[in-house]
């Protein structure tokens, strides 16, 4: 088994190929499908990076493994799929809880599914997956988002955005239905109690100080060091940190165009009668302190 990693600077994503150099068989973890939110304009530069590569080795993919609905970037799943039509598009089963919170929030058609069926495959937890000559464990690590899932392939673990490199901590749980004690959990009692050399990868590198991107650390790294959540902290100091940091946090800039793509398996909305796809940009929706809506006179 190969990893080949693939980073995108403008949401500080990596996305990773997982493959068998022998048989060519290949799995897809979180690709990225590029937007830029002040003209809304789509492109795909960063999946097309990944569709070189398969290319070029001439690898079969056989699945694509979303971590999570990410709130940062669209996902790039439906192009590769466009690509590798016999591509499997595989997420946890508890999408199912992203999926009824946000409907609502954006007010999504009545007949939006919200029991996963956008995605081939809802994984469950322990569940063990076979895909031509890879395999992997599915580990349910809840708490960035409820339906985060890491995906452990032999020694090395993909965490999404449980974890990130020791000098960046850890994700955030502010998001609705996020929560500290459960990444506290995810992480102590799952990923901590990987075998010390398992190597983690994780979602995105921020490069903290300016300094090289970094993506890979060890399960002994983290618990020794990582500077949220080492191993001798305890839940009520690290639910406190967590809890106090994230009200510091700014939304992710495309939060909302994200999420609402993402827990539809990555599909655009479907075109309106003028032939324009459209996205919903709720107002005040995380600000309750605002009161809500407001009438256009007291904004």
């Amino acid at each position: 088994m190969k990893i080949e990693t693939f980073y995108d600077n403008r949401t500080y994503t990596l996305t990773y190929v997982v493959f068998d150099p022998e048989t060519k068989d290949a799995i897809v973890i979180d690709p990225v499908l590029d937007y830029e939110p002040a003209s809304s304009h789509i492109w795909t530069e960063s999946v097309e990076v990944v569709l070189n590569f398969l290319k070029e080795k001439q690898l079969h993919l056989r699945m694509i493994l979303e971590t999570h609905a990410h709130a940062d970037h669209l996902s790039g799943s439906q192009i590769l799929k466009k690509h590798y039509p016999e591509a499997q598009l595989a997420i946890g089963e508890r999408i199912t809880t992203v999926q009824r919170t946000f409907k609502q929030i954006f007010d999504l058609p009545e007949d939006f599914p919200t029991d996963g069926r956008q995605f081939d495959l809802l994984l469950k937890d322990r569940e063990s997956v076979n895909v031509g000559s890879l395999s992997f464990d599915v580990i349910f690590t809840p708490g960035h988002t409820p339906a985060c899932a890491s995906y452990k392939f032999g020694d090395a673990v993909f965490t999404g955005d449980a974890l990130f490199m020791p000098d960046m901590g850890t994700g955030r749980c502010d998001f609705p239905a996020g929560s500290a004690q459960d990444l506290y959990h995810s992480i102590h009692e799952r990923l901590y109690n990987l075998p010390d050399e398992t190597r983690i990868f994780v979602g995105h590198d921020y490069q903290p100080g300016g300094r090289p991107l970094a993506y890979e650390s060890t399960v002994a790294e983290q618990k020794a060091s990582n500077v949220q959540l080492p191993n001798e902290r305890d839940e009520a100091t690290f639910v406190e940190f967590r809890t106090k940091r994230d009200k510091t946090l700014a939304a992710p800039k495309l939060l909302f165009q994200s999420v609402q793509v993402n827990v539809d398996a990555g599909k655009l909305p479907s075109p309106h009668p003028n032939k324009i796809r459209y996205l919903k940009i709720p107002v005040n929706v995380f600000r309750p302190e605002d009161g809500g809506d407001l009438e256009l006179q007291d904004v």
